[in-house]
């Protein structure tokens, strides 16, 4: 959970070929289901890939991140984007420094989203337990509740794939994993090489460990269901279909 300091200032570099748009597609559809949210809060909003995006888009965000220097980073892009200035700016940011698992606002929200596996960084079922119930606590009713977490055998996959490595000319990584079988925990160790900014002769090398812990997605929608949550429904890869063993991403939908 202490990871994302040094990393933050070249996590964009590296997930430039994320599906930001696939979850931004995802997140709309639900709301088409569901409800067209005007006020959203985003749990782990990282350098606001997708709170930008809703913010230009119209949406109230508020981004809450644990991480200090990943939101510098997103407050810096906003302000770098052509709606950045808040004359042109369609909605609203606010950019929050806090947990998850303890995450409170001054007012509820329409909706809550979690997108890039984050929840899989709360290593505890007591975790998991923790940031459903700030959620509930923080939608107002018939608010939903949009999150996506890799699938148990994702992590068994990264394991058995590993090493990772990624050769850049601004930026490059090799990355190993160590996995837990029987809490289906999984470890990431990157060794990142940066090219230094005021002399681009020099890499600097920094490590990062982060870890992630797969849980089964029956005892998730029990638990959404526990917490209050009604319609919960779990779908596979950014698509409208019920998740099998073979999924990738599991995307959650819960309704309050």
């Amino acid at each position: 959970m202490s990871s994302y300091r040094k990393f933050a200032y070249v996590y964009d570099q590296l997930m430039e070929d994320m599906p930001y748009p696939e979850w931004l597609r995802f997140a709309r559809t639900a709301w088409e289901k569901h409800g067209m949210p005007k006020s959203v809060a985003e749990l782990g909003c990282g350098t606001g890939s997708i709170t930008i995006p809703l913010v230009n888009s119209g949406f109230e965000v508020t981004g809450i991140d644990l991480s200090a220097d990943m939101l510098s980073i997103a407050r810096r892009k906003l302000e770098k984007t052509p709606q950045g200035n808040r004359l042109f700016r369609e909605g609203s940011v606010r950019w929050v420094q806090q947990d998850m698992r303890v995450w409170e606002l001054p007012e509820k929200v329409d909706s809550v989203i979690s997108f890039c596996d984050c929840l899989n960084y709360l290593l505890e079922e007591d975790d998991i337990r923790a940031a459903f119930a700030r959620t509930y606590a923080g939608l107002k009713d018939g608010g939903t509740f949009l999150f996506d977490v890799h699938h148990p055998n994702t992590l068994v996959r990264y394991d058995e794939e590993q090493p990772f490595v990624v050769d850049d000319p601004s930026v490059s990584y090799i990355w190993t994993c160590e996995f837990d079988g029987p809490r289906c925990q999984i470890e990431h160790h990157l060794s990142i090489f940066a090219r230094d900014e005021h002399d681009r002769s020099v890499y600097r090398r920094f490590e990062e460990t982060h870890i992630q812990r797969g849980y089964d997605p029956a005892w998730m929608k029990v638990e959404l269901t526990k917490t209050g949550f009604r319609d919960v429904k779990c779908y596979a890869d950014f698509e409208w279909v019920e998740a099998g063993a073979d999924a990738q991403r599991l995307f959650y939908v819960a309704v309050k």
